[in-house]
């Protein structure tokens, strides 16, 4: 009896648990359910466009929190006023021929009567910044690449005035040229700083007119990436030294300033040289030519119209253009002698000549800079002035020897490519 009695209060129990689980089962579904409602009902009406009126969707311009006498734009508010847009402008011969369907054609009138006439037109743009101010002239530093083979040339002053400029000179070498304009709207001339002292990672900006003088007084902010960049520079092909920058130097920039925080002239930049050196354009590197040289430069060309270096009278190839077949039956030379200039060809009467050096002479070394290629010595010649002398060291015959030059000054010259003869 007490077995049947426990039997049956088991399975109540037992049936007690089934139902509480079911009832549990049905109780968080039918929660979670309503969960689910809850959640996609407030889902819908948060996401919902509200209707009745816009009015309240208005604003305003808040004052302005920004810091806007930082060191960057004082700099540039100091300079910007003595930055000038350069137009070079060249003749363009016109045929006054019949127009035709196509264009202009040939006239039924007899060749005595068509003519031609030579119009001057814009045939580049680039920058410049003004310097000085004497009297009632001013004068503009910019890139010689800026205003080759012009005819005429204009400056385009920070207020729009356009002036005439006349060409005082320029130096190839170095990508450098000054010209001369009037200076009674000339309100502010720029000042040049000790570009040995700059340092990289130093805040700059360059200023100028990128694409032309419709973007003229653009302003870019960036760093010395590095001061002593050597590259080469000019129609010559020399070495130079020169401050490598990120910030954007465009088209139309050459010939601007690169200055410090401070609102001084640190280097004048130049495009081409980027562009000669990358073969394309590239983001972020920019070059200037420092302002020590700058000023060297400018100060030559205000006293002389020319620069003037010394010369050695000679044609010259790299060494590295001779094959290593004929740098030992030809030239003798000692396998450990693998760079240099060798000279192809001496003056008469050159300071070369008198030195006493001839044709196959390897130069290895000039004073105290070892000479690897041409631009390599026209870089160490270019040190010296004219009257100087200098040490060079050379081999002939397989033998090294050494001569003492006395410099003379240099004669225009022009260069070709590295694989034929080069001047000097």
């Amino acid at each position: 009896m007490n077995r049947i009695k426990q039997a049956f209060k088991d399975r109540l129990w037992l049936g007690v648990i089934i139902v509480g689980l079911f009832a549990g089962l049905i109780g968080g579904g039918i929660a979670l359910g309503i969960n689910n409602l809850v959640q996609h009902h407030e889902e819908v009406t948060s996401t919902r466009v509200p209707a009745g009126s816009n009015r309240s969707g208005g604003t305003k311009v808040n004052k302005n929190k920004a810091d806007l006498s930082g060191e960057a734009s004082q700099a540039y508010k100091s300079v910007q006023g003595a930055v000038v847009s350069v137009i070079n402008k060249q003749k363009v011969q016109q045929s006054s021929g019949t127009l035709g369907i196509f264009g202009y054609g040939s006239s039924n009138r007899s060749n005595s009567d068509s003519s031609s006439d030579n119009k001057l037109e814009t045939a580049s743009e680039g920058s410049g910044v003004i310097y000085k101010k004497s009297g009632n002239s001013a004068y503009v530093v910019t890139n010689n690449h800026v205003v080759k083979g012009s005819n005429a040339l204009q400056v385009i002053l920070s207020n729009g005035k356009k002036v005439n400029a006349d060409l005082v000179g320029t130096d190839s070498a170095t990508d450098l040229a000054v010209l001369k304009i009037n200076a009674t709207n000339v309100k502010t001339v720029a000042s040049f700083g000790n570009s040995n002292s700059i340092v990289p990672g130093q805040d700059v900006l360059a200023i100028g007119s990128p694409m032309g003088s419709e973007y003229a007084n653009t302003v870019t902010k960036g760093i010395i990436s590095a001061k002593d960049r050597t590259l080469k520079a000019g129609t010559d092909g020399t070495l130079t030294s020169v401050i490598q920058t990120d910030a954007a130097i465009n088209s139309g920039n050459s010939g601007g300033p690169l200055i410090n925080m401070a609102g001084q002239v640190i280097g004048i930049n130049s495009m081409k040289l980027a562009s000669d050196t990358q073969g394309s354009s590239v983001e972020g590197i920019g070059f200037a030519i420092p302002s020590n040289e700058v000023v060297t430069i400018i100060n030559q060309l205000i006293k002389n119209g020319k620069i003037t270096r010394p010369s050695l009278g000679i044609s010259m190839v790299d060494l590295s253009n001779v094959t290593s077949d004929q740098q030992q039956s030809v030239l003798k030379l000692p396998t450990s002698v693998s760079k240099g200039v060798v000279i192809m060809d001496v003056n008469s009467g050159s300071v070369a000549d008198t030195a006493g050096l001839k044709k196959y002479d390897v130069i290895t070394k000039l004073g105290d800079t070892q000479v690897t290629d041409a631009g390599s010595l026209k870089a160490a010649l270019y040190k010296y002035k004219v009257g100087q002398n200098a040490k060079v060291t050379y081999y002939r015959d397989g033998q090294q020897h050494t001569a003492t030059l006395h410099l003379t000054e240099s004669a225009d010259t022009t260069s070709t490519d590295d694989s034929q003869q080069d001047n000097n």
